[in-house]
């Protein structure tokens, strides 16, 4: 196929329809069907009526952790931190904003009154994220010191609403920095109405990092090198596909996260010889001319332009299809990115 360009991945969007806040119900959320070149307006709650008994959904049940944490230097200059991760020996990782940035052995004052000691760059000398170490448990102080790490296109500082909207209902492994926004839709009646059709549920986890908004700066696509973020897809949901696939039913992926996850475990695994869990790393850059082997249907929000998301969306169902739906989103007014609609997407024939 032709060499991509970033202009393929490009669209004008009316900042007014960048999703400010979540709609007033998850499941009330439009849901653009895209399935076929007729694309269809519906809203998210009918997604049971889309779907048929004995098709598996995979989400993502991360949890957003309060990463945005205020504080100061000796100096009283401010420092901004947005954790990363958490390390497995209690050390964190951050980007940090600060005037001046400090040096190693620093000791920052956070609010809330507990302190963090740099101890230098990460992954290396040259890292462009720091490791620090709080003066407690980590994601004990990030609960309650910390702030809800809205996306840089949200322009309100977080609320109680956001706390408990840019969350998922399922969330349940503390991890992500920012959240696995297909997954919002989903309220507990929609997936009990899910349930009652027979449409079977499995999960994955993959811990969304801060790199996930970063945009692709040239124009040679191929020359981009993606973000890691630590994923884990559990035994049993690698049998629950292998039984779906051999029965005939579909697997629908809801969010790019889960999407990635599942071709990184693909890539390291054989359906008809799984020995365990498939976790690690992974920084795997899904772009068109990709080979998706497990996933049938996608469920997805609309994605920033020239963005890595974009790119995966485009993959799957191929970019003259994803452009069509884009260009509708815009005429009907979508609301767009992460409080934003969603849409359903088929898997392109090879």
């Amino acid at each position: 196929m032709p060499a991509l360009s970033l202009a393929d991945f490009d669209f004008a969007l009316p900042p007014e329809l960048i999703a400010q806040h979540p709609a007033p119900e998850r499941s009330a959320s439009r849901l653009l069907d895209a399935r076929a070149t007729a694309l269809v307006d519906r809203v998210f709650a009918e997604l049971p009526e889309l779907l048929r008994a004995g098709d598996l959904l995979v989400f993502n049940d991360t949890r957003v952790i309060k990463a945005r944490l205020f504080g100061a230097k000796p100096s009283g200059g401010a420092v901004e931190l947005l954790v990363e991760r958490v390390l497995d020996d209690g050390d964190v990782v951050a980007h940090l904003r600060a005037s001046r940035k400090p040096a190693a052995g620093t000791l920052l004052r956070m609010e809330g009154g507990f302190e963090a000691e740099l101890r230098g760059r990460w992954p290396d000398a040259d890292g462009a994220l720091f490791r620090l170490r709080f003066s407690g448990e980590p994601y004990a102080l990030m609960e309650r010191h910390g702030h809800v790490p809205l996306p840089p296109y949200i322009h309100h500082a977080d609320d109680a609403d956001d706390a408990r909207r840019y969350q998922t209902v399922f969330a349940r492994v503390p991890g992500s920095v920012a959240a696995p926004t297909a997954s919002l839709h989903f309220d507990e009646a929609l997936l009990a109405a899910l349930a009652a059709r027979g449409v079977q549920r499995a999960e994955v986890t993959l811990h969304v990092g801060a790199g996930t908004f970063q945009p692709v700066k040239g124009d040679d696509v191929a020359a981009h090198r993606m973000h890691s973020e630590r994923f884990e897809v559990p035994e049993a949901t690698l049998h629950a596909i292998a039984r779906t696939r051999a029965a005939g039913g579909r697997v629908v992926a809801v969010g790019t996260t889960t999407v990635r996850s599942l071709e990184t475990a693909a890539q390291r695994c054989r359906l008809d010889a799984i020995a365990g869990a498939v976790r690690g790393e992974t920084s795997i850059f899904i772009t068109p001319g990709h080979r998706f082997q497990w996933i049938d249907l996608l469920v997805t929000n609309f994605h920033l332009p020239r963005s890595t998301l974009l790119m995966l969306v485009a993959a799957f169902s191929g970019l003259a299809q994803v452009q069509a739906a884009y260009r509708h989103a815009v005429e009907r007014r979508y609301r767009f990115f992460s409080y934003g609609d969603a849409m359903l997407l088929q898997r392109r024939a090879d």
